[in-house]
């Protein structure tokens, strides 16, 4: 009996002990589980989450997919511009802000970060690789010369381009070639991209009107479309000036040409005329290329404009909302996106690769980063309140404009 009663008490306490382990295994099965599930649904949610917006994908390369690059903030940098005046030999005077004895320098330490995404830096040496034996076109006026400045002094850090000659009615137009890389970088003076007759100084001081063109293509640019691989192609400010249109080569009308017995039809009809031409030229042309087309720059100018006292003062970026653009740039901007809007998709049925860098509203909140009065060198070196000429429409070299290849970049790899 006492065996039996012995037995029975171990077989009761192993049974006891059996369960507890057995019960212990299915809590921890079932918290394991629990944590599967929870883990499995934020693995899910966020995995969904990423692939119904692919702007949040990076690729492998570290540049985004797909993103709005055009909607963002200015950002703190304190590591400064990849280049200095000293650095760069192809600085325009104009745009030397540094040389000219601008006393500040905060506007150099900011740096353009979309909301959306991740702006990788502009890579001079990844840059001129996908470039390689390629030919890069930059059509315009002179925000396109400042553009090409800007360029060229950020790949001068991995490969020094050569000037080569190039011969321009104008002499505005020139050439550089990047050795290594046979690179070829073009600025193409067409401040109207149609044809035009110009009789203006390099103060903006003009002896007549501009005779202008609409419905015939500048052949500056058009007669070496067809051999560029990437051009970024620009128009806006120059339709403000006082001009007198010809169609069919017939004095179509004018605008701001009073006395001269015309009929005023106004900057705005010229320029949705030239654009629609310049964009249908495009959209047609089967070109094999990458082309954009920038939309025109805000000036910043208080008080006035360029040719009656106008300033910017200002030396630290704007808040959201605390800069209006003006009227008459707001103007060029939405016929920029209309015409544009009507090409993309004849271009795109006509396997036409064109893309939209709209910087309006990027350097809308940068009135601190134009030259002003350091467009000239020492403005106030004998006279602290000299009355000089201000310039906010163009951009300092180094400085914000060189976001502008931070985003071509990203298009580029990404294209």
């Amino acid at each position: 009996m006492i065996m039996i009663g012995n037995w029975n008490s171990w077989s009761f306490n192993n049974h006891c002990h059996i369960l507890l382990k057995l019960a212990v295994a299915i809590l921890l099965l079932g918290f394991t589980f629990r944590l599967f599930v929870a883990h499995y649904k934020g693995f899910a949610s966020d995995l969904e989450s990423h692939l119904s917006d692919k702007d949040q994908m990076p690729l492998a390369d570290g540049f985004t997919e797909r993103c709005d690059l055009f909607t963002g903030d200015w950002v703190p940098n304190p590591w400064g511009p990849a280049y200095s005046n000293g650095s760069c030999p192809w600085i325009e005077d104009h745009q030397n802000c540094m040389r000219n004895g601008r006393p500040d320098s905060g506007y150099l330490y900011w740096k353009w970060e979309p909301r959306d995404c991740q702006l990788p830096a502009f890579n001079a040496h990844t840059f001129l690789e996908l470039m390689t034996n390629k030919a890069l076109a930059l059509i315009g006026d002179s925000i396109s010369r400042n553009h090409v400045q800007s360029l060229l002094c950020m790949l001068s850090t991995v490969d020094r381009p050569v000037e080569v000659y190039y011969p321009s009615e104008d002499n505005k137009s020139r050439r550089w070639h990047f050795p290594s890389y046979n690179l070829t970088v073009i600025n193409i003076w067409s401040p109207f991209l149609v044809k035009a007759s110009i009789f203006e100084d390099i103060n903006g001081v003009s002896t007549a009107e501009v005779q202008l063109h609409l419905d015939k293509l500048d052949k500056a640019w058009t007669d070496i479309y067809q051999s560029l691989d990437y051009m970024i192609i620009s128009s806006g400010q120059w339709f403000l000036k006082a001009a007198i249109y010809h169609e069919n080569d017939t004095i179509a009308g004018c605008h701001l040409c009073p006395g001269k017995n015309l009929t005023e039809i106004g900057f705005e009809y010229a320029y949705n005329k030239a654009l629609r031409y310049v964009m249908d030229f495009i959209a047609r042309s089967k070109h094999k290329g990458l082309i954009f087309f920038r939309t025109s720059t805000p000036d910043h100018f208080e008080n006035g404009e360029w040719h009656n006292g106008g300033t910017c003062p200002k030396t630290t970026p704007a808040k959201e909302g605390e800069v209006k653009i003006k009227e008459l740039c707001k103007i060029l901007h939405d016929i920029e996106l209309q015409e544009f809007g009507k090409a993309a998709a004849k271009a795109a049925y006509n396997d036409v690769n064109l893309k939209l860098l709209d910087f309006t509203k990027l350097l809308l909140s940068r009135p601190d980063a134009h030259p002003g009065p350091y467009r000239q060198f020492r403005p106030f070196e004998e006279n602290k309140t000299a009355v000089v000429q201000n310039d906010c429409l163009h951009w300092c070299i180094p400085g914000a404009i060189d976001s502008w290849n931070d985003v071509i970049m990203d298009i580029v790899v990404n294209g």
